[in-house]
């Protein structure tokens, strides 16, 4: 699986941007996807995640109720609509597919290359 994240860029705090990562290669459509961030100086870390039929979803509590992850399986690709931008938000934002077909695995086998999203104040 290849994966191509996009999207990203410079906005200002309060603003919105949606990601886009589009997967090819081999079909996604059955298996959960996320989307994880990596600030400067910091680990990697979850932002959120969706079943494979778009029905069940989860959000680190720091991106609740800012942030919404959808899919759309006939276009193999994962979305994250990020609206009320916080300078804390600026990262580096990679998709990933879990092929483990447990919602809590916290498997992830296939990674994007990224996509920057920097938050001005």
């Amino acid at each position: 699986v290849q994966l191509q994240a996009s999207g990203g860029g410079l906005v200002q705090a309060g603003g919105s941007l949606r990601l886009s990562c589009a997967a090819s290669g081999r079909t996604v459509s059955r298996y959960d996807m996320g989307w994880f961030r990596q600030a400067p100086g910091k680990e990697r870390e979850f932002v959120a995640k969706i079943n494979w039929s778009g029905g069940s979803t989860k959000y680190a509590d720091s991106v609740k109720g800012r942030f919404t992850i959808s899919r759309d399986n006939a276009k193999s690709t994962v979305y994250l609509q990020m609206n009320g931008l916080k300078p804390d938000d600026t990262a580096v934002y990679y998709c990933a597919v879990d092929t483990t077909y447990v919602w809590n695995s916290a498997t992830w086998d296939y990674w994007g290359q990224g996509t920057l999203v920097t938050v001005s104040s």
